[in-house]
């Protein structure tokens, strides 16, 4: 899936690298403007324009972008075409409003969008925007009309709920039939929880009144943030404007002063979509939220009514999770991959600071028994790659690190005897180059650590200069689809150097680096309120020439995951750019670790056939992957209720059966299981523990010829 890309807050402080982005979206539900394309307006509204401001903003984001981006291109009738396709996908992703006869309209502008932004003649932009309005208003009061009849549930037929690649509907018929079965899947979701004909159509009512008001709140800067970060997006997916206000979110975001659950949100197709879990907040600590899960209702306090927020603007979403320290509040959520009416779960989160302390790196040890001997097996978890950059801007000496952190670690696990680590970077999404270049330090005395290329095509090679090293044994590094970034650095690095294996899922492919432009310093105005640019200005390569960028690091052993490539990832984002490679850098290997990969996958494979934890990941995985591919609901509410009561007798059986391959109790209900996940494992970190012992093994019997150990 590709989420829609209306204005985002890159989470970058220095130099700081992350998948993660916080969207802040105003797609609401709608829009309006001036019409050079044949429109009027929706009785009692008002047209948007550009204000004179936003013409120069668009003229100085324009040049911006054409001189510094990394791509070096000209802004061109390409551009121009592509630019219309993400304006049209970042207001209409579903493919829900406008009609077919509306974007044959649109295409006579397709190639004059690129002299729109260059001289600030975007007028254009708000005419579609006034269209979506329009189409907008008259769907919501479409779907108030539906509202008046209860639909038949017993009719056997189908909601299509994923149509980002469907046809744009022909006429208005078509799209009132689309709409028909829209709201008839949202009565039957909300059916299936319990509530009658009238509490649905009363919660219902309310939230298409509420998307109607939201259309007059909608102001000339929500369109022209969601034009500007539509062009900032057909060169790159991190590339994004900001506008004055989410100017100041963003320094309130970077400073982690606000209280919340620390989480990034945006809005897609109504719902409120995490894009991130930030490591360090509530939301990563309660280990019940992940990303691409949907926000369907939030609560205050522990008992507080849940309060449904389908439809709502955004930043309404955000002041209502917000609120001060150590109070409670209860999000209803429909899990990622789950379709509309799927089964959702209540959570209670603490709102807290994101903390350095809750995003610290943690220790653990496994014991694993091998040839009748213990095997103590230390993990590191690293949750970010975290610096506290004010104390060290301040010169204090002792300013909290990872690489100081994870030293202190790798000294306790030595003494309790470990005889292998894994550093277990699991949806670590980024953080600090120098924590990076730093920890990959700890394990390979000096050397290259990663190579940047910046737009005018000057390379450095960024050296790790610190000769000791905290650990010289067997190491494993355990990645997934959320591992970005600095953990591509890292894990690049370890492999590259032959100085350990990556073990796990393809990581995520964001090779690229940001720098964030103050639009007011490039204006010569006295008023200030430009707003601000983060543009795309280098890529990372790894030591070997090759760079982390789209492909990211691909494990020596590969171990199953819930996390879909096809829907996760900077290959599946549009204009990500592409992968591509330069020269080495000039390192040498620590040692050949390859060879120990083909008999640990072996006893792998016999170990986990027989593993009832690890069997029952599987099957999870397979029961997400069937769900996933699913693109449609059925709307008979019978056939609904079977699906369901389906899903979940099978998800309680493979949960008792692994019970009892344990020998743990058996739960009668979800609701149990819910309320105690005390003996929920984590069968791939168990299992990665069994593997890296396989490793510490291997690793000691081979001759020290193949194991140069850390020598350049």
């Amino acid at each position: 899936m590709t989420l829609p890309t209306a204005s985002r807050y890159l989470h970058k402080r220095g130099l700081w690298l992350s998948s993660a982005v916080v969207a802040v979206l105003v797609l609401g539900l709608s829009t309006s403007s001036q019409t050079p394309i044949n429109e009027a307006s929706a009785a009692g509204t008002e047209n948007y324009a550009p204000t004179e401001k936003q013409r120069r903003v668009s003229k100085l984001v324009s040049a911006v972008v054409e001189r510094s981006h990394y791509r070096q291109s000209a802004i061109n009738d390409p551009i121009s075409s592509v630019m219309l396709d993400r304006y049209l996908e970042s207001l209409d992703a579903a493919r829900s409003y406008f009609l077919a006869s509306d974007i044959r309209e649109f295409e006579r502008i397709r190639y004059q969008l690129d002299d729109a932004v260059l001289n600030g003649s975007i007028d254009p932009a708000f005419s579609v925007f006034n269209r979506f309005r329009e189409r907008n208003r008259e769907r919501l009061s479409y779907a108030l009309e539906l509202l008046k009849t209860e639909p038949d549930f017993t009719v056997d037929e189908s909601f299509e709920y994923d149509r980002s690649k469907a046809p744009w509907p022909k006429d208005t018929a078509e799209l009132n039939e689309l709409w028909r079965k829209r709201v008839k899947n949202d009565a039957l979701s909300l059916i299936l929880t319990g509530k009658t004909w009238t509490e649905t159509r009363d919660i219902l009512s309310k939230r298409y009144d509420r998307a109607l008001k939201n259309l007059d709140k909608t102001t000339s800067e929500d369109v022209f943030d969601v034009f500007m970060n539509a062009f900032a997006h057909v060169f790159d997916p991190h590339s994004n404007y900001f506008s004055p206000r989410e100017s100041d979110e963003f320094k309130i975001a970077m400073s982690l002063s606000y209280e919340g659950i620390g989480a990034s949100l945006s809005v897609v197709d109504d719902f409120v979509v995490v894009q991130n879990v930030i490591a360090g907040g509530a939301a990563a600590v309660s280990g019940l939220v992940s990303a691409n899960d949907r926000i369907t209702a939030v609560g205050e306090g522990k008992d507080g009514k849940l309060v449904d927020v389908a439809g709502w603007r955004i930043d309404d979403v955000v002041q209502l999770i917000r609120g001060k320290g150590g109070t409670t509040v209860r999000l209803q959520i429909l899990p990622a991959g789950a379709a509309p009416g799927s089964t959702e779960k209540v959570i209670s989160l603490v709102r807290s600071k994101i903390s350095l302390e809750a995003q610290a790196a943690k220790q653990d040890i496994r014991t694993i028994q091998r040839d009748g001997k213990d095997i103590k097996v230390g993990v590191i978890t690293v949750p970010s790659f975290y610096q506290d950059t004010d104390a060290a801007q301040r010169g204090d000496k002792d300013f909290r690190s990872l690489t100081r952190d994870v030293r202190k670690l790798i000294d306790n696990l030595k003494a309790e005897g470990v005889g292998a680590i894994v550093m277990d970077l699991r949806a670590n999404g980024g953080g600090n180059l120098q924590e990076a270049i730093g920890l990959t330090g700890l394990f390979i005395g000096t050397g290259p650590v990663v190579q940047v290329r910046q737009t005018g095509g000057q390379i450095e090679a960024l050296d790790d200069t610190d000769n000791s090293v905290a650990w010289d044994g067997p190491l494993t590094v355990v990645i997934d689809r959320y591992s970005a970034s600095a953990s591509e650095i890292f894990s690049g690095a370890i492999q590259d150097y032959g100085r350990g294996l990556v073990i796990g899922q393809q990581s995520y492919g964001k090779g690229t680096v940001q720098n964030v432009y103050p639009l007011d310093r490039f204006a010569a105005n006295k008023e200030p309120g430009f707003g601000q640019l983060t543009i795309t200005t280098g890529k990372f390569y790894r030591i070997t020439g090759e760079s982390t960028q789209h492909r990211g690091v691909e494990p020596d052993l590969a171990l199953p995951s819930a996390i879909s490539t096809e829907d996760i990832g900077e290959s599946a984002m549009e204009s990500a750019l592409p992968w591509d490679r330069i020269r080495p850098a000039k390192f040498t290997r620590s040692g050949n670790i390859t060879a120990s990969v083909d008999p640990l996958l072996q006893a792998h494979n016999q170990r986990v056939a027989n593993d009832p934890n690890y069997q029952y990941l599987l099957q999870n995985i397979a029961a997400y992957e069937a769900l996933r591919k699913e693109k449609s609901v059925s709307l008979n509410l019978k056939t609904r209720q079977q699906e369901r009561q389906r899903q979940d007798q099978e998800r309680l059986q493979r949960e008792n059966a692994r019970r009892a391959s344990d020998g743990l109790p058996t739960v009668t209900s979800l609701e149990e299981l819910e309320k105690d996940k005390s003996d929920t494992p984590d069968p791939l970190l168990g299992e990665v523990a069994q593997i890296t012992a396989d490793f510490s093994t291997w690793w000691r019997s081979t001759p020290t010829s193949t194991l140069v150990k850390t020598s350049k």
